[in-house]
């Protein structure tokens, strides 16, 4: 019988990450979930019928509001699990848990939501997510010896999966590795197209800088155009300090009321730039077109002029160009829908299910010495 792990950096936060994690433990409901920290209050109720497996770091103090002040001792943690025991591990990593350290019997196969963004891209992450001063200050001597361990972990994976071709060029880039692309899961069942029309256009998302909401805001501002945005974030003061009378905050807006909220816009807005980008699938899958910056995930989810339109500035002036030429009352919702049902999770899971299969029974071949071209 063939013993699975699945492996998650911190479970302290929901997202997109987290969504990947939901449907591999679904594909394999069995298997122990090894991660670094684990705050049941802030996951999913239904998490805690797993069998979730924890390191040291789970018990430091903040760790489970402020993963970030422990970075210097990831590596270390994750390669404490012992996976002796262990045939195929699947590590679903943006963090540090790709680096475990497993014996030659033992096949890793790693989904990359991206190379580790903190070590890689660290001024760039740093401003993203405001670190304090102190913290900056106490992770920079750090970031030399966490590339150069990053890098090494990565040639302990077998196997990598990258979630775009942004990302799969950034593994080849940094880890010097080839992967195979699989889209993320996103529950396209959960929105439906709507008879309703309203006059609005709509973004969803957390208020954080690096989603550009600023330019939209700006944008809307000079159109007089309505744009609602629901969300919350640390950047709410700063932008509805920016917003005219014909942009409105909402929010945080219920998972129940979020797929009426955006079937009835008469466009979704992508200011920002994603490694893949889960919202503008959602508003596919509810029929309404995406105008989008022509950036990271967009580029392989959005079909300029069927599924929405895509701007190559983030510009105030490339936003207003993009949305007053696109007349939303031209796209077709159930083409749109159909194209968003793509990425649903069940095509995910297809598609993982198979290359896990393909890549274990070659596994299996090589450890029993046949040539994987023999019959």
């Amino acid at each position: 019988m063939t013993t699975i792990a699945l492996l998650h950096d911190w479970m302290n936060q929901i997202g997109g990450a987290e969504d990947v994690l939901e449907a591999l433990v679904e594909i394999y409901p069995d298997s122990p979930v090894y991660t670094s920290l684990y705050a049941p209050d802030k996951m999913p109720a239904s998490w805690q019928n797993w069998d979730i497996r924890t390191n040291f770091i789970n018990k430091l103090p903040f760790s489970h509001r402020k993963q970030q002040l422990y970075f210097p001792l990831y590596p270390f943690a994750f390669e404490q699990f012992d996976f002796s025991k262990t045939d195929l591990v699947i590590s679903n990593k943006s963090g540090f848990c790709h680096g475990i350290i497993t014996g030659p019997e033992t096949l890793h196969i790693c989904y990359c939501l991206t190379p580790t963004r903190y070590v890689w891209r660290y001024h760039q992450y740093a401003e993203q997510e405001r670190l304090g001063k102190m913290t900056r200050l106490g992770l920079q001597p750090f970031l030399t010896f966490l590339r150069v361990w990053d890098r090494l972990a990565a040639d302990r994976v077998d196997h990598f999966i990258a979630i775009s071709q942004e990302v799969r060029q950034r593994i080849a880039k940094v880890y010097q590795r080839e992967s195979t692309i699989i889209h993320p899961p996103v529950d396209t069942t959960r929105f439906e197209v709507s008879n309703r029309i309203d006059d609005y256009y709509l973004i969803v998302g957390r208020l954080v800088p690096y989603r550009r909401i600023d330019l939209l805001i700006e944008a809307f501002n000079k159109m007089k155009r309505p744009l609602l945005i629901a969300g919350s974030g640390r950047d709410k003061e700063r932008l509805e300090a920016m917003a005219g009378p014909t942009v409105k905050f909402l929010g945080y807006v219920p998972d129940d009321d979020l797929p009426d909220l955006i079937a009835r816009c008469k466009a979704f807005m992508f200011p920002g730039e994603e490694d893949f980008g889960i919202a503008p699938i959602q508003a596919m899958a509810a029929g309404r077109p995406v105008i989008a910056y022509a950036g990271g995930g967009a580029l392989e989810t959005i079909l300029p002029g069927t599924t929405g339109v895509l701007f190559s500035q983030q510009t105030v002036g490339d936003i207003i160009q993009a949305v007053e030429s696109f007349d939303t009352q031209t796209v077709n919702p159930a083409e749109i829908q159909q194209h968003a049902s793509k990425f649903d999770t069940a095509v995910f899971k297809q598609k993982m299910s198979q290359f896990i299969d393909e890549k274990w029974e070659a596994h299996q071949r090589k450890r029993e010495g046949i040539s994987p071209f023999q019959n």
